[in-house]
């Protein structure tokens, strides 16, 4: 529509009160149109209430929790039933090695705590004894995994298939997968499957020692197709161009940043569709948006409930960092934002209260 993009770029740097701050001045001093942010569960958390308040618009591209659902945000990232449930359905199932004892291991905040209570709720579906399940946390930054690990070879020495389920989330994963290679954990072992580790936390950690342990995301680096090859040649040209830091020699992409690029052109094309930036008409228009995506598949923005309908695949660490494929859904999986092994979210709608909120009158 003849608008230029002008990005207004802003760092809390992991300081979660102060997302709350630079959302609100980017709404009111920049006049921003739209914003593309946050990446912990808790730095979401933080923004919402600002969103909502001053009728902002927040893309979100990393996988979370779901029990949440925002007129004021899409969410771009995996729901718990695009990422976390087929990741454990796939290491119960043979090809995944009929693991029967489970360890939840997470940062400690939002998005692990209730993560792991869906999964425990869906592993007790599943008929695995709460004596088969163990959950431990660490705080964010953590470093001496020693004492944990231990705790994980004695927990699956006793007798059944275990497997590990990290939703360890930032620079613990580095300590975390070195202290695995030194206790000689290995893949056959005890697998260990992230929801918080791609090609770019691999980077500062020797991977020779964690081949065959596995990720679940919704896109690969390696995929092999058109719209990836457009994508990755994109990124590594516009990386060199930037001298980006680590990207200017080993230019990477992964499942957050294909999550951020679908939703960048989604709002783009809901923009052109609603011959407007107003947020209301922008939310409308966004509804069914598709997009051919880096996965191979069309991304689809559902009409109702603004999660994308995303493929789910599961990869094995390769010694070069980069993910082998070994499992993948048949096609894009709608998102349930509400899951249904949490008590009562059958009650609850799958759309956001369109109701349009007061604004807040300015000081």
């Amino acid at each position: 529509m003849g608008a230029k993009i002008e990005a207004s770029v802003v760092d809390p740097a992991s300081n979660w009160p102060l997302f709350a701050e630079k959302a609100r001045q980017l709404i009111t001093q920049d006049k921003v149109a739209v914003v593309f942010g946050c990446w912990t569960s808790v730095s979401r958390k933080s923004v919402l209430p600002v969103f909502e308040e001053l009728n902002g618009l927040l893309f979100y591209p990393v996988q979370y929790e779901g029990e949440e659902l925002s007129k004021n945000v899409f969410y771009t990232g995996a729901a718990p039933n695009q990422q976390a449930i087929p990741a454990v359905e796939y290491l119960m199932s043979k090809d995944g090695g009929g693991a029967k004892r489970f360890v939840l291991l997470g940062t400690d905040y939002v998005y692990p705590r209730t993560t792991n209570k869906i999964l425990r709720a869906f592993l007790k579906s599943k008929g695995v004894a709460e004596a088969d399940i163990m959950e431990e946390y660490t705080p964010f930054g953590h470093s001496d995994y020693q004492t944990i690990i231990a705790k994980i070879k004695k927990f699956a020495s006793e007798g059944k298939k275990t497997a590990v389920v990290s939703t360890i989330n930032g620079d613990s994963n580095v300590p975390f997968y070195k202290e695995l290679g030194n206790q000689g954990l290995k893949a056959t072992d005890v697998p260990v499957v992230a929801f918080s580790v791609g090609e770019e936390e691999l980077r500062g950690v020797d991977t020779k020692p964690l081949v065959g342990h596995l990720a679940a995301w919704n896109y690969f680096m390696s995929l092999k197709n058109p719209s990836n090859d457009e994508f990755t040649k994109k990124w590594a040209a516009y990386a060199k161009a930037k001298n980006l830091a680590g990207h200017k020699d080993k230019p990477l992409t992964n499942d957050p940043m294909e999550a951020t690029y679908i939703g960048v052109y989604m709002w783009k094309q809901a923009v052109e569709k609603a011959k407007s930036f107003d947020t209301d008409k922008v939310i409308a228009a966004m509804a069914g948006q598709t997009f051919k995506a880096p996965s191979g598949f069309t991304a689809k923005m559902d009409e109702k409930n603004h999660h994308l309908h995303k493929p789910v695949f599961i990869g094995e660490v390769k010694a070069d960092g980069q993910f082998n494929v070994v499992w993948k859904t048949p096609g894009p999986v709608k998102a349930k934002p509400w899951s249904p092994y949490i008590p009562g979210n059958d009650k609850k709608k799958d759309e956001p209260e369109m109701a349009k909120k007061a604004a807040a009158p300015k000081k």
